[in-house]
């Protein structure tokens, strides 16, 4: 603080700060209220052509301003990450398109202004890979040659455009009479993303609300805290069996230069070992401490109150795989993937797999791919994916035969879009059905240069452990949460751009 600036008032002062304002309307009418009207008409004003693209470009960059900050309303469908876009990034924007347009005129380097825009000024803020993506697909739709076109709508309603050339009050009249509550379809997404929006809203303050409730205690004809305690530690403990038997597994699989995947669950068992050691001891130190046998210390709280109010536990999930479920549903998943690996173990390779039941996904796939490699004698490092969704029926049959090569997985989700069976692409969710279940998938490796994929007829979907999306990158260089990229076929309708606004992407578990 200055010397001048007495340090007393400081203190007794009142922090104060700008909201961005909510609602696609009330943003644009803020942008342009507080235009300066000075800059706004000499801006390119050595010709007509020249002021009237940049009016229209202007309103497609406070449009798409106001747009990728309403995104973040729908949670994860709008932006892996909440950013908090803020007015400087607009400013610097909207100078820099009056500065490429007065100086090139009468070309317009459209190419330029979307990375200035989606690279530099706003997606210096976004750090997630995916939302990069998407905002420069977004700013495609405001910085382009159609913009100029008085047909061109930003929606399929027609209701969004940029108005012809006017004034600066012509364009407050325009915004004055656009609705208050915006569709989702002008952010490119299905109507079922503001269901998805009300449900995130609701579980938030129910979560909220949960954190909040009392101990209770037992009233009549009810439990008691201690007597719930006791019986659900003593459910979970019963369900989630003993640690896996390394020894007799590493000797039953041991290393073997043609089959990589003999590592792969031994290592999945010493991960999976090192979370049902410490769920058990917990449940079991929970039992006795409601029988005072044991002191009840910082982590047996946190396990006693996730049991108390069906949450997970921070002492659990310290060394677990990624997981939104509710308590006793993460029991169940757990208890699925012990079983999922016993059946390995004693039965030997299955001939599919549940990609979802893997603590570390990307080693299993790097053993697939090892594997194809050391047949074929090829580079590993030379190879990819190929992505093949098989037909429903697939599923239907008693016994599975592994293929000759890659792997057979199920257990997928697909968030945004649904898989058509008979059409073999992804096609628009049904209403209210917000995550469809993708069919078996065979997963074969392919040399990237004999790849016969066409990229323009496919969607590089994320694929995420859980619907959370976002995630934290681990010292092995992968995302916690993001496992790999599918390629799902489009049909000929759409584009990848569709659904890439739409922010569809596939998921290994859901929140239930």
């Amino acid at each position: 603080p200055s010397k001048e600036f007495p340090v007393s008032v400081l203190q007794n002062g009142m922090k104060m700060t700008v909201e961005p304002p909510k609602g696609l309307k009330s943003n644009l009418l803020r942008a342009y209220q507080g235009l300066d009207e000075e800059w706004f008409e000499d801006a390119c004003s050595q010709n007509k052509a020249c002021q009237g693209a940049f009016r229209k470009m202007l309103f497609g960059l406070f449009f798409f301003h106001g747009l990728i900050q309403e995104r973040c309303t729908f949670g994860p469908l709008g932006w892996n990450i909440p950013y908090q876009f803020s007015e400087p990034d607009r400013q610097i924007c909207s100078d820099q398109l009056r500065i490429f347009l007065q100086d090139q005129d009468p070309v317009i380097p459209y190419k330029a202004l979307q990375y200035t825009a989606s690279e530099a000024n706003y997606g210096g803020r976004v750090t997630d890979a995916d939302d990069r993506i998407t905002i420069a697909t977004i700013i495609t739709d405001f910085y382009c040659a159609d913009i100029h076109k008085d047909d061109y709508k930003f929606s399929p309603s027609g209701i969004y455009y940029a108005p012809k050339f006017t004034n600066r009050e012509g364009y407050i009249e325009y915004i004055r009479s656009l609705p208050i509550n915006q569709d989702p379809e002008i952010f490119g997404l299905h109507s079922n993303a503001n269901l998805t929006c009300a449900i995130n809203e609701v579980l938030a303050m129910l979560s909220t609300a949960n954190t909040m409730q009392g101990a209770g205690g037992g009233g009549e004809g009810a439990k008691s805290t201690e007597e719930v305690l006791a019986e659900m530690s003593g459910k979970y403990l019963h369900d989630v069996q003993p640690p896996f038997d390394i020894e007799a597994a590493a000797a039953k699989y041991p290393v073997d230069y043609h089959e990589s995947l003999n590592t792969v669950l031994n290592q999945e068992m010493l991960r999976f070992n090192k979370l049902i050691v410490r769920v058990r001891a917990s449940l079991a130190d929970v039992g006795k401490a409601v029988k005072g046998l044991v002191v009840m210390d910082a982590n047996l709280d946190e396990v006693a109150t996730g049991i108390l109010r069906n949450t997970r536990p921070p002492f659990w999930m310290k060394v677990s795989f990624p997981s939104l479920k509710p308590l006793s549903s993460y029991i169940a998943d757990l208890v699925a993937r012990l079983s999922f690996f016993r059946h390995w173990e004693t039965h030997g390779h299955p001939p599919t797999y549940w990609i979802s039941g893997f603590f570390f996904t990307q080693s299993f796939l790097t053993g697939v791919l090892q594997n194809f490699a050391r047949k074929f004698e090829l580079a590993i490092d030379t190879l990819g994916w190929q992505y093949h969704v098989l037909k429903k029926s697939f599923a239907d049959q008693e016994t599975f035969t592994k293929p000759e090569t890659g792997c057979y997985v199920y257990g997928l989700f697909i968030e945004g879009a649904r898989w058509c069976d008979d059409g073999g692409y992804i096609a628009e969710s049904q209403p209210k059905v917000l995550f469809s279940e993708i069919p078996y998938m065979h997963w074969d490796p392919v040399e990237r240069h004999k790849d016969p994929t066409d990229m323009d007829r496919v969607y590089a979907s994320a694929l995420y452990k859980t619907s959370e999306r976002k995630g934290v990158l681990a010292t092995t260089g992968h995302s916690s949460n993001r496992v790999m990229t599918l390629l799902l076929a489009i049909s000929e309708d759409h584009t990848e751009k569709h659904w890439r606004k739409r922010g569809v992407a596939c998921l290994c578990a859901l929140d239930a």
